[in-house]
């Protein structure tokens, strides 16, 4: 790892990341031996300034952070740190520390990607018999069936120059898939790996 540069107080802020979706799931600051600790035991380790003490993220609930990688920014006085995550990362029971809304709306952005895969796992964990998501789940033929039918949909409004309406089918085709991804425990990183080599 480059060299990094801490503050006056020899700290520097980490953002960390959820591996899959990218959500930012808190930032907290690290000091040289926190940064020491998450190389060499690969679980998000930080400083507390209110307690002056280190500490390791969920040591008391649980809900560790185990890392997959660490990145600094250009300037190498910020940290973005992107983990596994067990749990869920706010100590108030939150997925993410950042729940709250100052300013704008996140409709529109990929905040829906997380929101949406959470409730699709809920459907999977606590079925309910007027869920739509439940019975697709039940129904694997039809659960496929869905997603060739929005794919179809989709490309018919691309060759119809229809842009309005492929947004729409597009979103209906990411639904459908990401209910078959949860239902069937497709493991999106190894998708997140082979578009990796795609990239090259």
């Amino acid at each position: 790892m480059k060299a990094l540069k801490y503050d006056a107080n020899g700290l520097i802020p980490v953002v960390v990341q959820d591996r899959i979706t990218n959500e930012v799931l808190m930032v907290a600051w690290a000091n040289e031996e926190a940064v020491g600790l998450m190389e060499s035991t690969g679980y998000t380790h930080f400083w507390s300034r209110s307690r002056q003490k280190l500490w390791k993220k969920g040591e008391e609930s649980g809900n560790v952070q185990k890392i997959v990688s660490i990145q600094t920014d250009c300037d190498a006085d910020t940290l973005l740190v992107r983990v596994e995550q067990t749990g869920v990362a706010c100590h108030l029971g939150r997925p993410s520390c950042f729940d709250e809304t100052l300013y704008g709306t996140t409709e529109g952005t990929m905040a829906v990607i997380p929101d949406l895969a959470r409730v699709i796992r809920d459907r999977k964990e606590n079925p309910s018999v007027e869920s739509y998501t439940c019975k697709l789940m039940n129904n694997e033929t039809q659960m496929c069936k869905k997603v060739v039918e929005e794919a179809a949909e989709f490309v018919l409004s691309v060759k119809g120059k229809d842009i309005d309406s492929a947004s729409v089918e597009l979103a209906d085709l990411i639904y459908h898939i990401m209910v078959v991804v949860e239902a069937k425990g497709i493991p999106v990183e190894k998708t997140y790996e082979e578009l990796s080599e795609r990239r090259q």
